[in-house]
């Protein structure tokens, strides 16, 4: 059983702003010849690191950003490597803004205080907002992890835990629906949105009035046209629209295009070799494409694999047994064409679209794909 939900930044479609500078200067207690500070970035899923070199307990980084944007700042006091420390690494989550800020103590950076940041203060009130979220999860997982081995095979044990996780997770939701109507002009009601993007499946019904109340300020800030695009697309691929064409190459390297499917029923599915969740739904998937592979069904799926791993891709195609199905991927990750073009966010993700090419049916999961294909193919 797993409790625990990881909401992720979306990948939404780059928008061109202008770049504002920022400085981070950072103070921390002793630490030995050869230590460093690092910050971690992650933009639409590519990791970007900078590293400083500490100087009598001092380290500053410099530069420039569009917005706002979430960072992992991690020390390492004993100058022997970011990956040295494991779990035990001395890490601190933190805002980078169009700012000069201090992040200061005299032990470790996850004790530090953080002064002259706007963005930083207005994060730790959002925080405290939603902090019963945070509560009734710390407790879950402490029950989970303190369970015996008879607990956790205990039905009643685990559905316990359960309908406490999804208590929490709605709990949460509705924390952060009336922050954003509380805030119309925080930049969180953005980062808020983001993540009920991610719980509710994107659902323009709930999300269109909770962007609608925000000033026009936040609505015109990066974060806020990034948002509003990430809704446009949404809303150009929603049920009964026609699925946009493309072409994008096989694993022979040969171009194949969506439209060369129509009059079929095509399953189009975004995954990716590195995907625990795409890997665990793919027996799903087989077995659906066993069973309706003869009565006009096809697997269209398109790989999210990194530059440089395509024995990776083929790989799991083997092990996965996905042989019967068309791949394609441009190997570039998170910024892969077609991803981009339908708005993907996360992975596993997936299309079913019509013999006419209209889309009718958006992330289908274990049993649900095989009751919509009966009711479509097998009842109609």
């Amino acid at each position: 059983m797993k409790i625990g939900m990881l909401i992720g930044a979306l990948a939404l479609p780059a928008v061109t702003f202008a770049q504002q500078a920022y400085t981070l200067k950072g103070k921390v207690g002793q630490v030995e010849p050869g230590a460093k500070a690092y910050l971690d970035r992650r933009v639409n899923g590519e990791t970007f690191l900078d590293s400083a070199v500490i100087k009598n307990g001092s380290f500053e980084f410099k530069g420039t950003l569009k917005s706002p944007y979430l960072v992992m700042l991690t020390v390492d006091h004993k100058g022997t490597g970011l990956g040295s420390h494991g779990m035990d690494a001395d890490r601190r989550l933190l805002y980078l803004d169009n700012t000069t800020f201090t992040i200061a103590g005299t032990g470790n950076i996850s004790d530090a205080v953080i002064t002259g940041s706007p963005v930083n203060k207005e994060h730790d009130r959002y925080k405290l907002f939603i902090s019963a979220y945070d509560s009734a999860m710390a407790g879950i997982n402490k029950d989970f992890g303190g369970a015996t081995d008879a607990q956790r095979n205990d039905t009643a044990f685990t559905n316990g835990l359960n309908t406490r996780f999804h208590a929490a997770i709605d709990e949460k939701k509705a924390l952060q629906r009336r922050f954003i109507s509380e805030n119309p002009n925080s930049f969180f009601s953005i980062v808020a949105l983001k993540e009920l993007a991610v719980m509710n499946n994107m659902n323009l019904k709930e999300l269109t009035p909770l962007y609608n109340g925000l000033t026009a300020a936040l609505k015109k800030s990066p974060a806020g046209q990034e948002f509003y695009q990430s809704m446009e697309t949404e809303k150009a691929l929603g049920i009964g629209a026609p699925a946009p064409d493309f072409t994008q190459n096989d694993i022979n390297d040969k171009p194949v295009k969506l439209s060369d499917f129509k009059g079929k029923y095509v399953l189009l599915d975004f995954w990716a070799s590195w995907c625990g969740p795409c890997r665990a739904e793919n027996p799903n998937v087989v077995a659906a494409y066993k069973k309706f592979h003869d009565k006009n069904f096809v697997v269209l799926s398109v790989s999210l694999d990194q530059p440089g791993k395509k024995a990776a891709w083929l790989g799991a195609i083997e092990k996965d047994g996905l042989q019967d199905f068309v791949h394609v991927s441009d190997l570039k990750y998170w910024d892969n064409a077609v991803a981009r073009q339908y708005g993907v966010r996360g992975v596993p993700t997936n299309y079913l679209i019509a013999p006419d090419g209209k889309i009718i049916a958006k992330n289908l999961r274990g049993e649900q794909l095989d009751k919509q294909l009966t009711g479509l193919i097998v009842n109609k």
